[in-house]
C-alpha cells in the first residue's frame, strides 16, 4: 500500500513514517506539510491511502480532502487530529475522508486503520464515534437522491445496513450473517448504489441517521 503523509509538523510525519515503514506491506511514497502540497502530490503520486492532518496553516485538511476526493481519485483519506471531537471531524467525513483517527492512537490501531480503509471499510476512532453521531446526525441532509427509499433494499440488505451503522466491518458482517466476505462486499455495493451513497462512511452516517429518526 502506497501511503502519503500530510502534516505541518515534521516530528509527527517522522513518527508516522517510522511506524509505517516497519510494516512489510506499507510504503511511504511522499510527505506534504500543508493541504495545497497534499493535493499536488496526490495528483502526481496517486497514493492508495493518505494520512491527512486536519488543522494546518493555509489550505487545511478539509479543503484538501474535498479537492482530492472530488477528483474521483482512488486514494482513500484518513483524517488524523489531536482534537477529540469538533466540527472539523464532521467536516472531514463530509469532505470524503474514509476514516478519522486521533493522533494518540497506538501503532497497531494506525496500521489496522490503513489496512481497513484500503480494503474499503470505514474507520472512526472509538472515542469519537458515538459522540460524533449524537452531535451531528440530526444535521445530516439525506444523502439519497429524490425518490430513493429504504424500501428499495431487500430485507437482508436492510439488516446489513443496520449492522454497518453499528460499525461492523466486512469480516464481522460475514460472521454475523454467516456469509462469505465476497457476498458481503456484493451486498454493501448494492446498498451504496441503491441509496446513492458515495462510500461506507456515508452508509454509516445514513444508517445512524435513520436509526435516530426511528427512536
Amino acid at each position: 500500500m502506497r501511503i502519503l503523509l500530510v502534516d505541518d509538523q515534521e516530528l509527527i510525519r517522522i513518527g508516522l513514517r517510522l511506524v509505517l515503514d516497519g510494516e512489510p506491506d506499507f510504503e511511504v511514497i511522499g510527505e506534504a506539510e500543508d493541504g495545497a502540497q497534499a493535493v499536488q502530490l496526490s495528483d502526481e503520486l496517486d497514493p492508495d491511502v493518505i494520512l491527512m492532518d486536519v488543522h494546518m496553516p493555509g489550505t487545511d485538511g478539509i479543503v484538501a480532502t474535498e479537492r482530492i476526493c472530488g477528483e474521483r481519485t482512488c486514494s482513500r483519506v484518513i483524517a488524523i487530529t489531536a482534537f477529540d471531537v469538533d466540527d472539523h471531524a464532521f467536516g472531514m467525513l463530509r469532505a470524503g475522508a474514509s476514516g478519522f483517527l486521533l493522533k494518540d492512537a497506538g501503532p497497531d490501531a494506525l496500521c489496522a486503520a490503513v489496512r481497513a480503509v484500503h480494503a474499503g471499510d470505514a474507520v472512526v476512532s472509538p472515542r469519537v464515534t458515538r459522540r460524533l453521531i449524537d452531535r451531528f446526525v440530526h444535521r445530516l441532509p439525506s444523502p439519497c437522491a429524490p425518490g430513493c427509499h429504504l424500501g428499495e433494499l431487500t430485507s437482508r440488505e436492510a439488516e446489513i445496513l443496520g449492522a454497518i451503522g453499528e460499525g461492523l466491518n466486512n469480516t464481522e458482517l460475514a460472521e454475523r450473517f454467516t456469509l462469505s466476505e465476497s457476498t458481503v462486499k456484493t451486498h454493501v455495493g448494492r446498498i451504496l448504489k441503491k441509496l446513492h451513497l458515495r462510500d461506507r462512511v456515508q452508509a454509516v452516517l445514513y444508517a445512524c441517521r435513520t436509526s435516530h429518526k426511528d427512536r
